[in-house]
């Protein structure tokens, strides 16, 4: 059974952590289809919030030898780089175990990559080559891949999100709360004993769908 798996891996070393660290307010985004020939050297990114400063980092990036602008969006970048023989990636590895990488963006340490792995034991694999490199490799979360699409579970209704992405947002899972479900029907147009069911179902789907298989 293939699986996806969320996780967080940080290292000085890996691609861009650098100019990461150094422009923590920039949202990068590795464009899929360049990870699919990591053989190239070749890798693109989609960055926002790119400035001058931000330029600036990657001529600083040790783990960037060399790179190019290829569209300025506004807002939005494209970049295209090189990495050093030195850089870590992993990328290589998980196509070498028969994975995908679904998509990779930075967080304030490193990145966060979803891959799509045949099994756990690839998985597994995956782990030993990042503890092998010091790379520090966080499982965040993993799901069937008959279960998870996209990025969202596909039974989870768009009430149901809608609902439970209102209630997070004002506070209602917050101890003590800072909504209530009169607030969150008000918010939503419906009754309170819908908003409550919406989001107890929303939720069991959620356990359902991202827990119980673990």
């Amino acid at each position: 059974m293939s699986l996806v798996a969320i996780i967080d891996i940080a290292h000085p070393d890996l691609a861009l952590t650098p100019t990461i660290r150094e422009c923590p307010d920039a949202s990068i985004q590795v464009v899929p289809h360049s990870t699919t020939d990591p053989e190239t050297g070749l890798f693109f990114f989609l960055v926002d919030g790119a400035d001058e400063a931000f330029e600036a980092a990657l001529e600083d990036d040790h783990t960037v030898p060399h790179w190019t602008l290829v569209d300025d969006l506004g807002s939005t970048r494209i970049y295209q780089l090189e990495h050093t023989d030195e850089t870590k990636l992993i990328s290589p590895k998980t196509a070498e175990l028969g994975g995908l990488m679904l998509k990779a963006e930075s967080n304030d340490r490193g990145w966060t990559v979803r891959l799509h792995l045949p099994d756990r034991e690839a998985l597994s694999t995956l782990w030993e080559y990042c503890e092998s490199e010091e790379i520090s490799f966080e499982l965040y979360r993993m799901f069937r891949q008959d279960e998870w699409a996209g990025g969202r579970a596909p039974t989870l209704t768009d009430e149901q999100q809608a609902a439970l992405v209102n209630a997070y947002e004002e506070g209602y899972f917050e101890e003590p709360r800072e909504t209530s479900l009169e607030d969150l029907a008000d918010r939503l147009d419906i009754s309170p004993t819908a908003v409550g069911g919406r989001i107890r179902r929303g939720t069991g789907k959620l356990v359902e769908t991202t827990l119980l298989e673990e």
